[in-house]
């Protein structure tokens, strides 16, 4: 027989026979998805899926692929003849027909197999171009998909006259004999109307129809072609063809329990305030874990998780979410949170509970600043570094640890039209337990979406969902709550909210913010033994007020500090926030930190485990920082100062004040700030929180009707009469939250729709390179000689070991622009720069970070 590859020798290596990569990948499959697994019709999703690994690649047969493979064109139409998934999907769509799979599982396995290479399309649309033909049309006025319809039938031609024994073989092992090859090839025309017919119009004219599929049928075209694709790719990239290659290694609910059992704690329901926040703990924890026990037992779904900020919550929900694990029999837990900035807290966190260095089966930490991959520390293989890197690198991303912290932007936009390679994680998410901690901060035009795509989580994967939060909204079909009925905002009150004069002014007639001199003023007026956090809505307002703070004043730069130290170390990577913590301290003066995402992530990362030191040294800490602080960062200071911004995020940013009663009360007080330029036309507050829905106005409406009804507003009747007044208020009116076509995309699986959202603004960014020291120089250059080398490999690395000194510049005017483009490449064809702060001292700042000459409140968000 004719020999045919699926993947040619080279570099020394044996190619890969066609016919044993398809069996390869079948294998596979019984290991990516599970055997209980069904479609929405009940059958067999594993069995589905086996089927087109059969015959996703068996386009190769053909004399123009292996003429592809030895670079050696044939005939003239050979682009068109060489292409192998065209013929997989019409094979992959008559073999799910002959084994009696329902018309639209064999429609959702035509379109994974058609574009296992590539993203999903509107899939009705597809379908019916892909399948329909016109009758006695020439040559020369066919379209695309006709062409492509008549290649195939020269591909059927050719594979029957020159590997007929192998398509026979295929054709039995991917129909189990209820079909064949000569039927197939014989009437290709007939699978054609087959095909066709499942969309088509019952109108008069051609065309076809959305109602004609199910609303299920996004989610099972998901489920084939992310299966199909990750067994594939792994079986491309050497990985070792065996369950535990895919396989987690469980995080243990004891080990987590004796942790926290080990954590420093008073707990006594009538004794000092310390200690009755060490009850209610306590009693909360153990009462989400049975009552998640008694939630799971029938079969999970979905869950709300509300307490109050400082409650311990990250602790109390993955306790929840492995009992969950636990009384499921499940395998896997994700974690997911609104922002990168506080994944590393949680991650540093859970390798010490579990002794793991991140890089291993049972956690993984995956968002775009983190290097993730799943080593297999004992294996032999591990000495083959290139080939285990890939596998390791694909494994990580493909969540395939027991425990995954990730991201909502990672996880929601995997479900919502993913990239090829973002489909590969999906498979893990069967019969998975998921936490999204603080769902509020989705966007608002997503409230819609999230909701559906929890949805398809928990009918089509089996998944269970906990959403977590302090301030809870009703996003989600969730019956039953976590927490029991104790009061626990009431028990573990901890601030007072004070309402500037600026925001009576707001309430009153939406003017007169405050200038940033008099917010100066009295964040300078904060007695020196009291820690003080101002969070603003914009970078330039931060910076702002910073530079008002610090005028003229005798303080201490904590960023100054942190650079003369990393001077001394020479590598950021190496100091601690100790060191830079007893340097301040050793100065003697009034400490003042500013923080925003212009700062390179190591550097913040650092100065905000320093600012903890600071604050938990009882030092009187002035912090000016963005939104990144206010939500999941486990620091506390005496007071904070919250620019106006809708009231979810305000009752976030006071879960930074007095977490574990260091003062008998804390105190919250929010202001409205003015522009901090002349130039700007907006306040920060407007700029960032009155585009499409105005959410000021609602939230000073809100807060104006409780204090009507109420009175005086404690910290209670922020935390929940408030914010429920004002997720009311937010869906009242006709504003009707939420772009309701997201959710009919899925409906109608319009994956092409679907892969335009996104969770973050799709601005134009430039990624720089900020370097500080000899160490990233020396970074940098290796990357460097990597691309110049042509050593792949080590460039991904190098790539991946470097984010932490990477910044991402929004592109939004000349200006800025002009600047990004003076500064030297890295890598042209990654648009990658870098800023070597010794030669371009006016584009950085050490307190503030990255400097543009010219910039504007449009990009200015965290």
């Amino acid at each position: 027989m004719t020999v045919r590859y699926s993947h040619p020798p080279e570099d020394g290596q044996d190619g890969v026979l066609l016919e044993n990569h398809l069996d390869d990948v079948a294998t596979r499959v019984g290991y990516v998805v599970p055997e209980g697994a069904t479609t929405p019709d009940d059958d067999s999703l594993q069995e589905a899926v086996r089927v087109l690994a059969h015959v996703h690649d068996f386009g190769k047969a053909t004399t123009y692929f292996q003429q592809y493979l030895g670079e050696r064109p044939g005939s003239p139409d050979y682009e068109m003849y060489r292409h192998h998934a065209p013929l997989g999907s019409f094979a992959a769509y008559y073999a799910l027909d002959a084994r009696g799979f329902t018309p639209e599982t064999c429609l959702a396995g035509f379109v994974a197999v058609a574009k296992h290479h590539g993203s999903l399309p509107d899939v009705a649309a597809y379908v019916y171009e892909r399948a329909h033909r016109r009758e006695d049309v020439p040559a020369e006025k066919q379209n695309d998909a006709e062409r492509r319809q008549n290649a195939v039938n020269v591909q059927l031609t050719d594979i029957h006259e020159n590997a007929r024994n192998l398509a026979e073989d295929v054709f039995e092992n991917a129909t189990g004999g209820a079909g064949s090859w000569i039927a197939f090839a014989s009437d290709f025309v007939g699978v054609l109307d087959d095909i066709e017919s499942v969309v088509s119009s019952t109108g008069t004219g051609p065309g076809f129809e959305r109602d004609a599929l199910s609303e299920s049928c996004y989610g099972l075209v998901l489920q084939c072609w992310s299966a199909l694709v990750l067994a594939d790719k792994t079986s491309a990239a050497g990985a070792t063809s065996a369950a535990g290659t895919y396989a987690a290694e469980t995080p243990s609910l004891d080990t987590l329990d004796d942790y926290i059992d080990d954590l420093p704690a008073d707990p006594d329901q009538h004794g000092t305030r310390a200690q009755r926040l060490d009850y209610c703990r306590d009693r909360a924890r153990e009462s989400v874990v049975e009552n998640a026990a008694a939630f799971a037992d029938p079969g999970g779904g979905v869950a709300t998780l509300t307490l109050p900020t400082g409650m311990g919550k990250t602790l109390t929900g993955l306790s929840a979410a492995f009992t969950i694990r636990d009384v499921l029999n499940g395998e896997r837990v994700v974690y997911a949170l609104p922002f990168t900035s506080i994944i590393d807290q949680v991650v540093d966190e859970l390798e010490t509970i579990y002794d793991t260095d991140g890089l291993d089966r049972l956690l993984t930490a995956h968002h775009h600043l983190e290097t993730t991959a799943i080593y297999d520390h004992n294996d032999a293989s591990a000495d083959d570094a290139d080939r285990n890197d890939d596998v390791a690198a694909m494994l990580g991303e493909s969540w395939r640890a027991g425990l995954t912290v990730t991201t909502f932007v990672q996880l929601f936009e995997s479900l919502a039209g993913p990239r090829n390679t973002q489909s590969m994680k999906l498979p893990a998410l069967r019969d998975s337990v998921i936490v999204l901690d603080e769902p509020q901060s989705l966007p608002l035009e997503w409230w819609k979406l999230a909701p559906r795509l929890v949805r398809l989580l928990e009918e089509q994967y089996g998944a269970t969902v906990i959403a977590m939060t302090a301030t809870q909204p009703e996003l989600f079909d969730a019956d039953t709550e976590l927490v029991d009925d104790y009061d626990y905002f009431d028990a573990v009150e901890r601030v007072a909210y004070e309402f500037d004069d600026s925001i009576e002014r707001y309430i009153d007639s939406r003017d007169g913010p405050k200038s940033y001199a008099d917010a100066a003023a009295e964040l300078r007026g904060v007695p020196e033994d009291a820690s003080a956090l101002a969070v603003t809505n914009t970078i330039d307002s931060a910076r702002e007020l910073t530079e008002r703070v610090t005028d003229g004043r005798s303080v201490v730069d904590v960023a100054g500090v942190y650079e003369d130290l990393l001077e001394t170390e020479g590598d950021a990577f190496a100091l601690t926030a100790d060191s830079v913590a007893d340097a301040v301290l050793d100065d003697g003066g009034r400490p003042v930190l500013h923080l925003s995402t212009r700062l390179r992530p190591v550097d913040r990362l650092t100065l905000v485990e320093t600012a903890k030191e600071l604050t938990a040294r009882e030092c009187g800490l002035l912090t000016v920082s963005t939104q990144l602080i206010e939500a999941g960062v486990d620091i506390s200071f005496d007071r904070v100062y919250r620019d106006f911004a809708p009231l979810d995020s305000i009752v976030q940013a006071a879960g930074r004040c007095n977490r574990s009663f260091e003062r008998d009360r804390g105190r919250v007080t929010i202001w409205w700030l003015d522009a901090p330029t002349d130039e700007s036309e907006k306040t920060p507050a407007a700029a960032v929180y009155n585009r499409g829905t105005n959410l000021l106005p609602v939230t000073a409406d809100a807060i104006a009707a409780v204090r009507e009804r109420v009175g005086e507003l404690d910290e209670t009747a922020m935390a929940q009469t408030a914010v429920r007044e004002y997720y009311q208020r937010i869906g009242a009116d006709g504003r009707n939250v939420g772009k309701r076509e997201y959710a009919e995309y899925v409906n109608d699986a319009r994956a092409d729709e679907l892969g335009r959202l996104s969770l973050i603004d799709q601005r134009r960014v430039a990624d720089v390179l900020v370097v500080r020291t000899a160490a990233d120089r020396d970074r940098v250059d290796a990357i460097r000689k990597a691309d110049r080398n042509y050593e792949f490999e080590d460039l991904d690395r190098l790539l991946d070991e470097t984010k932490p000194i990477r910044v991402s510049v929004p592109l939004y005017d000349d200006e800025t622009e002009d600047a990004v483009r003076d500064l030297p490449e890295v890598l042209s064809e990654r648009g990658l720069r870098e800023l070597d702060v010794r030669d371009r001292p006016d584009h950085f700042d050490a307190r503030t970070g990255f400097v543009v000459p010219e910039s504007s409140v449009a990009h200015q968000f965290l």
